[in-house]
């Protein structure tokens, strides 16, 4: 069994693993429910929110994410037989990518873990949400690389988005893929695709989140949080 200590580079996903995106979601959605004063499970309203962003994002892979979520926000109120948002609302939606939350361990954990590893960015937005996000919530970290879903022209789970990413960090940093630890909530977007391109991945689970989830969990290492995944990795040594 190898451990944490054996590998160079973390690449992670950021909404979902980093950052609150499921409460990004349905914060930013909650105006359009005001409207009418209609309620809904959190686990209906982010079942069918991620069921059309899987739609959207395979029908159209090389749009931005924020034009992504401006043209599933009207699709999601239909979905709900909500009335439909103005062209101005659906851009707020998209527009709300930057201003998500991260969740409270994240950033200290980054801090922690970049004394021993390289951290790459594996990201299914579009550079200029990251930018916002990065300079928000992540309070500016410094990532080693930054790779978006508009870099590679496609969407996890997307193999080409990992294959991108290895050929990146191979070119960068002389580092191999067997180095590399995909990290990350998502079992859709991360886990199953990292396994079929050859990589280890270390499930950050998230307890509670409803988006991303399969019925088989793929993963060598499983914490609940970023922070859980530091002191797990400073025990060791």
């Amino acid at each position: 069994m190898t451990e944490l200590s054996d590998y160079r580079l973390l690449s992670f996903d950021v909404y979902g693993t980093l950052v609150d995106w499921e409460g990004g979601i349905l914060a930013a959605f909650q105006p359009t429910l005001d409207k009418t004063g209609a309620q809904f499970p959190r686990e209906h309203l982010l079942t069918v929110y991620h069921e059309l962003e899987r739609e959207q994002q395979s029908k159209t892979p090389d749009m931005p994410y924020h034009q992504l979520l401006t043209t599933v926000h009207p699709k999601f109120a239909k979905r709900l037989s909500l009335e439909i948002p103005s062209q101005e609302e659906s851009n707020q939606f998209g527009e709300s990518v930057g201003s998500w939350p991260a969740f409270p361990d994240t950033v200290d954990a980054l801090k922690r873990l970049s004394k021993h590893f390289k951290l790459v960015v594996l990201s299914n937005v579009d550079r200029a949400s990251f930018a916002k996000t990065n300079a928000g919530s992540l309070e500016g970290f410094p990532f080693d690389l930054i790779i978006t879903a508009q870099d590679v022209g496609s969407y996890k789970p997307n193999l080409e988005n990992f294959e991108y990413m290895l050929s990146a960090v191979k070119s960068k940093f002389n580092i191999e893929p067997s180095q590399v630890l995909q990290t990350a909530q998502s079992q859709f977007h991360d886990h199953h695709p990292a396994s079929k391109i050859g990589i280890k991945s270390a499930w950050i689970e998230r307890p509670g989140a409803a988006m991303g989830n399969l019925a088989d969990n793929i993963y060598d290492w499983r914490f609940d949080t970023m922070g859980d995944m530091a002191k797990a990795y400073e025990a060791g040594q």
